[in-house]
Formats: C-alpha cells, structure tokens, sequence
C-alpha cells in the first residue's frame, strides 16, 4: 500500500495538472443507493497506484469515503481497496493468477459476516479508464490490461484530461454470505465475477474493437446473402460479376460509418460550447437502467422521438458524457451533403435511402452492414417515424429498420437485443417557424450548408433541453410472449419473412412510440403553452396563468402519467417567470396587473410545444370537458364516456394506460379533482366547483380541438355510411380546415391528413365502418351524437352545416 503522506508529496501536482476526472454516475450516492453510514470497500481490477489516486480524487468530490483511509470492521483494521488482478498480469483466465491477497481478504470480510448477522459490508467495483478509444480489429488487446510505470506515465500524460472513473452498484457482502455462504471458494468466485465485471465494463464505455474499413466492405461482400444479390443484379442488368461486385462496393462506400474516437472526443469539446450557449442546461433521466443494459452485455438499439436535426448531437453527446459509447446512428442520405456528411460519418453515422424498393442489392447490403453492427456489438440508433415531428406529436412508425432489427436477431446473435426508447424536449425547437410554413403548404428546404451557416448565425440561449430514457424493451422477451414460434426462424438463411413477422413489427411499434410518450418531459414552456392555447383569446392574467400551471404540476405529481414522467421542481410562478424569459410571449402591464398573451404567429408555433406533452393531459382534460358540459353528471356516466373514446385518443396520442387499468386512472384523476377544489362530488354525482370554474375550464379546452375533428368525421360517416376511407379523410380534413378559418383555430395538426389516416385506422379496428368485422351501424350513430354534445353551440352548427354541403 503506498503512503498518503508520499502520495500526497509525489503525486497531488501532477495528478492536479494533467488529470481532469470525470465520475459516472455523476453523484453515485443516490444513483447508485450506497449508505454512507455502513462500511465500504473499493474493489480495482489491478494494482495501479495512479488509479487509486484519481478514485480518491473523484471520491472526495462526490462524498464517498477516501480510499486511502483504512477502515475498522469489528475490531479489525482494513486496507479500504483491493485489487482483483495484479500488475501487468491481468485476467488470465486461471484462478492461482487472481492475487492471494484478494482472496485472503475476501474470505476474511465474509467471516465477519458470519460472526456478525448485523454487519452489511458494502464492496463497490471501480473501474478507472484513461480515455475510452477503442481498439483495433486487427490488434486485438485484452479490454483490461495493466501497465507498466513508464507506460502508465505516458498514458496519464495523453489521456490524463480523458479520466473516467466509473462506479458499479454495490455487493453486499451480507447477501453474499447469507445466501452462497462464507468458505474460502466463495471468495474465489466473488473475485471471478469480478473480472467479468471490469471487463464488461470497459466494453460498455469504449465498445467492441473497430474494423478496417476496406476489410470490413470485403468481408461483406463475401457473405453469402450479398454474393447472391450481386449475382441477382449481374443476371437482372446484364452486367459482369466484377460490375456488380464494384457496385456492391460503391453502396457499402456510401452506407458505412468511418467511425472515429478523435472526432468523437474533439465534438465533445465543440458540442459542450454548443448546448452551453444554447441551452441553460440538458436534463438526462433514467439513465442508470441503461447504463445497466450496457454493463449486461445487452445490444442496444436507440429509438428516439425526432423533434429536431439538434437529436442527433444531444443524444450522442449525452450517451458519452452519460459513460456509453456514442452509437451508430441511421441519417437519412439527405444528410450526406459536404461538410456535414463526412463529419456526421466519422461520428457515427450510416447513411440510408428514403426507399429501397425495386433495389435489391442496395436493401440487401443495408440489411446485412445492418446485421454486421449487431453480431459486432455496436449501439445503434435510428428515428423510426422517419422523419422530424413537423406538428410535436409522436408519428406513426415505420417499421423497415425495425423489420431489419429483428431480422438480424433471426441470424443468429447471441446476447439479448434491447430497445431503449428516448424522449428528445426542448423549450425552443430551431425548426418550429419552418415547420409551420411546411404545414401551411411551403416546401421543404434541402438540407445544405448554407443552412447550416445560417442556422449557426442564429444560435441563442433556448432554454433548457430534456432527454428522458423510457422503459427498455427486451426483444427477446417480447418475441417470446407474442411470436413463440420465432425460435424456428433462428439462422436460416435466404428463408422468407415470416408470416408472424408484419404483426408483431406493428404492434412492437406501436408499444415503442408509446413507451416514448412514456417517459416525456414537462417544463416551463410546454405547461405555460398548454394554457395560454386553452384560453380562447391566448390570453390570461398572469395570477391566472400562475394558478393553471399550479394544477397542472399537481395532477402531474398527485396522479403521475409513470414513473418515467419528470416534472419540474420549481413553483408555477417560478416556471412562468422562466417563460417569460424565453420572450416567446406578450407581457402587458394595466391598472389591474399583468396580462400575458400570444400574438397570432407564436400561437400556431406554441401548439407544437403543447403537442409535446397533450398525452398527459388528454385523459384528465376530457372527463373535465365531460363535466363542463354536462354541469352534473353521475361518474358512470363520465366512465362510460371515457370508454368509448379512449381507443381513439390512445391509438393517436400513444397513451399507455390499457382497458384494465383506465377506470383506475379515471377515478384517481377525479379524486384528485375533489382535492383541487375543481368539483364535488355527493353521492357519485359530479358538478363544477364555480369558484374556481376557470382553472377546470381551461383544462377541459386542451382536448377541445380533438373530440371537433372526431365529431367531423362521425357525422360525416353517419351522414354516407358507404363512404370510402380516403375519402373520409380528404372530405374531413377539408370541414377542419373550414372549421379552422371560422373559429379561429390555429393548430396545424388540426387538420393534418396523418392525424385522419390514424382516425381511419381505428374506426375499422373499433367497428365503426362496413369493413370491420363487428360493424354495428348504430355505435357510430351514438358516437356521433355524443361527440356533438361535448362541443360549443356554434362549432356544433358549422361542423352540420359543412357536412350538409360536402
């Protein structure tokens, strides 16, 4: 053990100067549930004063107890660390090479154990990493290995201001002791599993070794299923084999990442410039299950929502600073334009077309560098509705890469695949103006950069950003319970899809973007936004403003969405204070105080923000429409109402809640609109609270704009039950947009044909229309009927009249 006087003499200079640490978890206290008051021990992978000395320094940050100080355990001194493995001969794959010393302390903690049934020894595994690149394919090193003084000198010298010092979830000795007992193997077995621990580790924050680019097109391009559809494309095109196989080279050129750890660290620096001067602050949430899939040996797939060209830098950004290896990220070829391409490319990136059909060669190559990325253990990530959300609500999902996903598990891969889907916020989307215009007709710009420039000249303090990771979904286990047969299609080759395949990618979807939803953000602006649009002038008091968002933060946290929600901890009038800073609204000042408003161009770009987190709101804005309208209603009949209209609001917004657990959520909302103040109820019978009438009126106004447009498309199936589907949905959007002129409703997605085509869906999927297989023409008739009666008198005669001329 080295001397905390001469360490402190030799080392606290030097160490002070080259090395900038950096701990993951960043306060691993919580994270991690580690109790300050029960003793603890730190487990290293090999003896390295160095990284003892940059443990300790991490450690006296974040308020763990210094390595070097030696711990008293029942009247027994300890050393506070141990190593696993010793100098420069680390992990060999035979027990006498783990240190005796490990083993002997091991046995002797475990002992204590034994004599102690009150002890809880907690061991900690710290993993230090000098930089995160990783290796070679060609020069294949163990992940962990210990180096010399001369070698670890000159590695603290390059990669001193690249520290990590991760650290693992502890074991609890008691466990181990009380459940695989305390002789001397256990302690063997303990030190095993901690060899396997570091190095997955170590995998997890540099990831698998990279390939030779000009290896790797090769060794594709020898695969079997590629040598065929070149084959395929010399006999359909009348070309020679070498023709083709030079294609084949050309596309895998334009596909494949040129992944670079350099770049990655050199982005870290700009990028870290970047959010701080366009962001207050980025929020991470819920990263510690991933960290765990990482550390799990788990293929990870990344699925985010797609908000703004900026998700593909936060997450990456994110991931790195959160210790994983930045993924591999599918990019539309749109994005391959000079210089953003080849950076994007030495980021990660792959490129894809916008179609492959009638391409045999291109989607076979795609298909298999697609498999080539998993069998290899790379993260990936792809935005899987296609394209940036042009109105803030979540797209439907295309499934091709995620068909492409489970067709590589269908090869044969050997560790679990895991979607993690992400939820990307901000309080200012860059894109939002031009997002309205594409809505209102005007076409896409191509990505160039000239944008970029002119985007750079613009950049400015947007608030805050959130990423929120939501709940993990292990295909494997998904692939079990809805498709157990998926097993038989394991390591065909050439075989064709699946029957059970384009069922279950679609309901896989589906559950994706829902478990997106899931874990979304609220903030100053969404929650601010979501009231000024529910009032029908975009106006309110800011005393009124203060009290809307008051109710929104406590039906948010009294009656959580999930667990994966995050809420801000500030007040309302603290988050109406930060909006107001963002100068996206209109504060007045008259002689009865502030009034704050929204002009006409920040109310169509404030609906985007709103749609952001609608989901959340849907539920309880419709049993607050329900009771508006009706001014006393029994709570059956606000089930009943619920019932009938949550299908559609679920299939639209991507809301979680199943048939089983809905009635339970409607009742807690209720009660919770009792503790407000909103309502009475007195003998299962609900009225407003008229004192404070506004605070539910406003919340009822959130889903307002929805149930007109379902009311459009039921009179307008009541009205011509043998309507086509398309038509239903050209004739729809068309009394929306009129309905829109005449009232004054500024929301793009109010008539956004997407929005009719989920509708459609539905009313198949519910029975609503002659296609269905339990078609009853009288269910639409009612829905109608009630649908009218949740709207305004006026909205009410336009939607008739329309329909009367369509």
């Amino acid at each position: 053990m080295i001397s905390p006087t001469i360490s402190k003499a030799l080392f606290k200079l030097p160490m002070s100067v080259l090395v900038k640490g950096q701990t993951i978890p960043a306060d691993p206290i919580d994270n991690l549930n580690i109790d300050t008051d029960r003793p603890i021990i730190y487990a290293l992978p090999f003896h390295s004063n160095i990284d003892l000395l940059a443990l300790r320094e991490q450690a006296k940050k974040v308020g763990l107890p210094d390595p070097l100080q030696p711990i008293e355990i029942g009247g027994k001194t300890f050393e506070r660390f141990v190593y696993i493995g010793m100098r420069a001969a680390l992990l060999k794959s035979r027990d006498h090479d783990i240190p005796s010393r490990s083993i002997t302390l091991f046995s002797d903690l475990l002992n204590l154990h034994a004599e102690d049934e009150q002890l809880d020894i907690q061991m900690i595994p710290i993993t230090v990493l000098w930089g995160r690149k990783p290796g070679k394919e060609e020069k294949i090193k163990p992940y962990l290995e210990s180096k010399t003084g001369p070698q670890k000198a000159w590695t603290v010298l390059t990669a001193g201001r690249d520290c990590l010092v991760r650290v693992s979830p502890c074991v609890s000795l008691r466990y181990m002791a009380d459940v695989h007992g305390t002789d001397h193997s256990i302690a063997h077995k303990l030190a095993r599993v901690a060899r396997i621990h570091f190095s997955r580790q170590k995998l997890a924050a540099s990831g698998p070794n990279l390939p030779n680019r000009d290896v790797l097109f090769d060794r594709l391009v020898k695969s079997e299923a590629i040598k065929k559809a070149i084959e395929h494309e010399s006999k359909t095109k009348n070309i020679s084999l070498e023709k083709a196989e030079h294609e084949a080279h050309k596309i895998l050129d334009e596909i494949a990442a040129n992944f670079s750890y350099g770049l990655i660290k050199k982005g870290d620096t700009i990028l870290s410039w970047l959010w701080n001067r366009l962001y207050q602050g980025i929020n991470v949430s819920n990263a510690k299950a991933v960290r765990q899939l990482a550390q799990d040996g788990h293929e990870i797939v990344y699925v985010p929502c797609h908000r703004s060209h900026m998700d593909y830098l936060l997450l990456s950004y994110v991931l790195y600073h959160e210790g994983m290896v930045p993924p591999h990220i599918a990019a539309g070829i749109n994005l391959n334009f000079f210089p953003a391409g080849p950076i994007f490319r030495r980021g990660g990136a792959f490129f894809l077309r916008r179609s492959f059909k009638g391409n045999k060669l291109y989607s076979t190559i795609f298909r298999e560098y697609l498999s080539e990325l998993f069998t290899k253990g790379y993260s990936v990530e792809y935005f899987s509705e296609g394209g940036r959300s042009r109105t803030g609500r979540l797209l439907q999902a295309k499934t091709g890469m995620l068909a492409m996903t489970i067709q590589a598990m269908l090869k044969g891969l050997n560790r679990p695949v895991t979607l993690v889907p992400v939820y990307i916020g901000y309080e200012h989307v860059m894109e939002v103006s031009t997002y309205a215009k594409e809505l209102r007709g005007k076409k896409k710009e191509k990505e160039n950069a000239g944008q970029v420039v002119r985007t750079i000249r613009k950049l400015r303090n947007f608030g805050q950003g959130y990423v929120n990771f939501g709940e993990p979904i292990v295909l494997n286990q998904y692939l079990n319970e809805h498709a157990p047969q998926w097993h038989e299609n394991v390591g065909k080759i050439d075989a064709p899809k699946p029957q059970w395949m384009p069922g279950v990618v679609n309901q896989l979807a589906n559950q994706m973007m829902t478990n997106i939803n899931s874990a979304a953000a609220t903030n100053a602006l969404t929650l601010c936004a979501t009231a000024l649009l529910a009032s029908r002038q975009r106006a309110l008091t800011k005393d009124a403003l203060v009290v809307q968002i008051d109710c929104y933060l406590k039906l948010i946290r009294n009656v959580p969405y999930t667990e994966r929600v995050t809420t801000p901890n500030q007040t309302a009038e603290e988050l109406v204070e930060h909006a107001l800073s963002l100068n996206k609204f209109v504060l007045d000042t008259d002689s009865l105080g502030e009034i704050v408003s929204l002009d006409r161009q920040q109310s169509v770009l404030m609906t985007y923000y709103r749609n952001n987190i609608i989901h959340l709101f849907a539920i309880p804005s419709l049993i607050a429409q329900l009771i508006i309208q009706n001014r006393v209603i029994s709570m059956d009949k606000i089930h009943a109402g619920v019932e009938v209209l949550y299908p559609f609001l679920q299939k639209e917004l991507f809301i979680h809640f199943d048939a089983a657990t809905i009635k339970d959520q409607v009742e807690l909302i209720l009660k919770e609109f009792e503790d407000q103040g909103l309502i009475h109820i007195d003998d299962h019978q609900v009225t407003p609270n008229q004192a404070q009438i506004q605070e539910l009126y406003l919340l009822s106004r959130t889903i307002t704009e929805t149930l007109q447009r379902y009311a459009i498309v039921f009179k307008l199936l009541v009205a011509n039950p043998d309507i086509e589907m398309s038509e239903l949905e050209n004739k729809g959007q068309e009394i929306a947009q009129r309905l829109g002129r005449l009232h004054g409703i500024n929301a793009p997605e109010f008539f956004d044909k997407q929005v009719f085509s989920f509708l459609s869906t539905t009313l198949v999927e519910q029975g609503y229309v002659r296609a269905s297989d339990d078609y009853q023409p009288e269910k639409a008739a009612l829905m109608a009927q009630g649908l009218m009666d949740l709207l305004v008198t006026e909205v009410r005669l336009t939607i008739a009249q329309s329909i009367e001329h369509a």
